[in-house]
């Protein structure tokens, strides 16, 4: 599995807060930001089905509302 990385833009408030909870569970923000978006895939697939193959981006939006 190839490693990537990506750049993202946050208040700085919301990152002290994520920080703050990342030394709380003894993590880096990385490794907390990696932990969240684990769970809200899982969370996603829970509820939607499992995310199988190469996501194409013209079909990785979100859904428009019914």
């Amino acid at each position: 599995m190839a490693i990537k990385s990506v750049s993202i833009r946050i208040e700085e408030e919301m990152l002290n807060k994520i920080a703050y909870i990342a030394d709380y569970e003894g993590r880096s923000v990385n490794s907390q930001v990696l932990v969240l978006i684990r769970e809200s895939i899982k969370d996603f697939e829970a509820s939607n089905g499992t995310i199988n193959g190469c996501i194409h981006p013209d079909s990785n939006v979100k859904p428009t509302r019914k």
